[in-house]
């Protein structure tokens, strides 16, 4: 069981100019009194080729913790664009904001930023290089968070969840799915993401169950459907 609920984070200043702070008002719940602070860590995704390109924005220690339901504002300075390739300043890319106990990571939220050049370009040959950053819209998808959360042991064992281990090919790919993500969902424009209960997480397991066994249905549908054209096609060809 987790000591430490997160229930609510909500993305401030948002829609904002690239160089302005990143800001996330955070409430969770704290079960049971905690020995240490929490770890608080925000990371900036530069590029879905390689986690070398990755900033961490911030990184703070939030406690002591009172037992019970607790806000916050977690501030982050924006990332170095010099750190950044220059193909990948514009467009979709992530910021991660993960919390830790311990040095053991139980929660991850991961939010696809879209940066768009406020002023109009040719497209053909792209925004004036070098790119003003004055000129860099910033929009975090607020309604769309990615959540994951780790079972970890609160008390004094030192041990850390494998799980966290093989994340930097997650973040790539979240960042390859985030131009999708932008073009098709629909923002209610308010910034609030509620964060999954122990009973929401169970709803969507079962229906990620629902939606495996579809999707082996509609392979095993287009296995056929393939076995099929196979079959047209040597059948034109004897013909």
């Amino acid at each position: 069981m987790s000591l430490v609920n997160v229930s609510n984070m909500t993305v401030l200043d948002n829609p904002a100019p690239f160089g302005n702070p990143l800001q996330f008002e955070i409430t969770f719940e704290c079960l049971q009194p905690l020995d240490d602070d929490l770890e608080w860590k925000v990371v900036y995704v530069g590029s879905a080729n390689s986690s070398q390109y990755d900033q961490t924005l911030d990184e703070i220690l939030v406690g002591p913790i009172p037992v019970g339901v607790n806000k916050f504002i977690l501030q982050a300075d924006p990332p170095d664009a010099s750190r950044i390739p220059e193909n990948d300043i514009l467009g979709v890319t992530v910021v991660l904001v993960s919390c830790s106990y311990r040095q053991r990571e139980f929660l991850k939220v991961g939010y696809y930023v879209n940066n768009e050049y406020a002023e109009e370009f040719d497209e053909e040959t792209g925004p004036p290089k070098p790119l003003d950053l004055t000129k860099i819209v910033r929009t975090i998808l607020a309604d769309k968070p990615r959540v994951t959360k780790f079972q970890i042991r609160w008390g004094d064992a030192c041990d850390s969840n494998a799980e966290v281990d093989d994340t930097d090919a997650d973040d790539g790919a979240m960042k390859e799915q985030g131009k999708e993500e932008f073009t098709t969902a629909e923002t209610n424009g308010n910034g609030n993401m509620h964060l999954l209960n122990n009973e929401d997480e169970e709803n969507i397991e079962s229906e990620q169950d629902d939606d495996d066994e579809e999707q082996d249905d509609d392979e095993e549908h287009d296995e056929e459907e393939e076995i099929d054209l196979d079959d047209h096609g040597s059948k034109s060809a004897a013909e």
